[in-house]
């Protein structure tokens, strides 16, 4: 264990000691004292910083334009979405989104992935039926992706369509309904595939569909089959799994589907683990008492690979901004000490329109990312040895004195040697954004 003097002596060396004439020294000098007090702990600080440039988190675009798209149709969200407050400056072209998304990356330490829905195609003069949609419409942000050095993920849109009105689509009763949307997860999986082969790393394209109903339905099971079979054919085509691989994704319920959701995690669960699918745990669309971390181990036990959709909800699936919060440092735990980086896809999914859209989208990645490092820098070898011993004492104590060990000290630097803001400092890059070009979007500007 560290010398129980470390914090005395770490603030005494770091905040008295006025001969630093600069911010970079500050952050470095904290590095070096944090780094000595890791590995005395047996962690390799600079080994943990080596992972975690190699983990790319995925933006999600929807974040950017409170989930409006560019069909330019006027339909709701249905499907139980909502985004709520009206914060100026939202993106309404495909190069708005974009420029918003290069100045929030530019906040991000490392390199990172963009999630694009099928309703963010850029369709010019004629919107196309959505079973009629095409690579030809992405090439824009493909080209943009190869610039910006990014992978891009995908997902079919199953929602805000007259076809989708009723809360029903791949298990919709009505077989010209359900085949429409069959057609329209076929041909996203094909754009997901342009994408991992243009970009040379495979699109994750992911299949969350809002069928449920509002009250107790009379016939639970006939949906469920129905939906089984829809699925069997929008996967019915074989793609290279270095160009795309699929995902479903669960929830528990919806407004306008409290009672009955088709895609349930026991359906999906089956479904990944008998077709070898991805299963995606979004951390928003379970009970509020259950945990995604405490799943993850459970469901790559027998599925090749894990999409997470990273969220908070309060008292719902209400996709706010991601915290720094016991949940999210036990799903970066887990992920780590599992050895399930590699099989694990990270992305986001929260929308709030009640903030500065690109600050949000910082507060929810960069939490992300330091999460991670917080997993990366723990001592789980030493955690091991305690628990293999039977030592459930030192277990339990170690465990909670990592929790105040100079993590930000690390983060900092991380964020340094990034060459993106350190501390606060992002957020006076987001308020002259704002003032300089997302305050000429809105004729009602608001402060930061």
């Amino acid at each position: 264990m560290p010398n129980s003097n470390w914090r005395h002596l770490f603030t005494f060396n770091v905040l008295a000691d006025s001969s630093m004439p600069s911010g970079d020294q500050r952050i470095e000098q904290s590095y070096n004292l944090a780094r000595d007090l890791y590995a005395s702990l047996g962690v390799d600080t600079q080994e943990a910083l080596a992972r975690l440039r190699r983990i790319p988190i995925s933006l999600h675009c929807w974040q950017g334009d409170d989930v409006a798209g560019f069909e330019q149709s006027g339909d709701e969200l249905g499907g139980g979405l909502a985004v709520t407050g009206n914060y100026p400056g939202k993106a309404t072209t495909p190069d708005e989104l974009r420029a918003d998304l290069q100045q929030a990356y530019s906040l991000i330490p490392g390199k990172h992935r963009l999630n694009l829905h099928a309703i963010y195609g850029e369709f010019g003069d004629h919107v196309p039926e959505r079973n009629e949609i095409g690579p030809e419409h992405f090439t824009g942000w493909i080209d943009w992706a190869k610039d910006q050095e990014l992978g891009l993920d995908f997902n079919p849109t199953y929602f805000a369509h007259p076809l989708a009105a009723d809360g029903l689509t791949l298990s919709h009763p009505d077989p010209t309904v359900r085949s429409y949307w069959i057609e329209h997860g076929r041909v996203s999986r094909k754009i997901g595939a342009a994408m991992g082969a243009a970009l040379g790393t495979p699109a994750v394209t992911n299949s969350w569909i809002p069928d449920g109903m509002k009250d107790t339905p009379a016939d639970r099971k006939a949906p469920r089959e129905r939906l089984a079979e829809s699925l069997d054919a929008v996967f019915a085509e074989p793609i290279d799994p270095t160009e795309n691989l699929d995902a479903v994704e669960c929830k528990l319920f919806g407004i306008g589907s409290e009672s009955y959701v088709v895609g349930s995690h026991e359906f999906y669960l089956g479904y990944a683990i008998t077709r070898q699918k991805l299963l995606c745990l979004d951390a928003g669309h379970f009970h509020p008492t259950e945990t995604i971390s405490d799943k993850i181990s459970s469901v790559l036990t027998y599925v090749p690979e894990l999409l997470l959709h990273v969220s908070r909800g309060v008292r719902w699936d209400s996709d706010h901004v991601v915290t720094l919060n016991e949940e999210l440092f036990a799903i970066a735990t887990e992920l780590v000490r599992g050895g399930y980086l590699d099989r694990t896809h990270i992305g986001l999914d929260f929308f709030d329109a009640s903030i500065n859209r690109i600050a949000a989208w910082a507060i929810g990645t960069r939490n992300m990312i330091r999460a991670l490092l917080a997993a990366l820098l723990e001592p789980t070898d030493k955690l091991r040895e305690f628990e293999s011993q039977g030592d459930f004492t030192a277990r339990l104590a170690l465990m909670e004195e990592i929790k105040t060990l100079p993590l930000g000290a690390v983060w900092d630097y991380y964020c340094l040697q990034s060459g993106v803001p350190v501390g606060m400092d992002w957020l006076e890059q987001v308020r002259e954004y704002e003032k300089s070009t997302l305050i000429h979007r809105s004729a009602k500007p608001a402060a930061l």
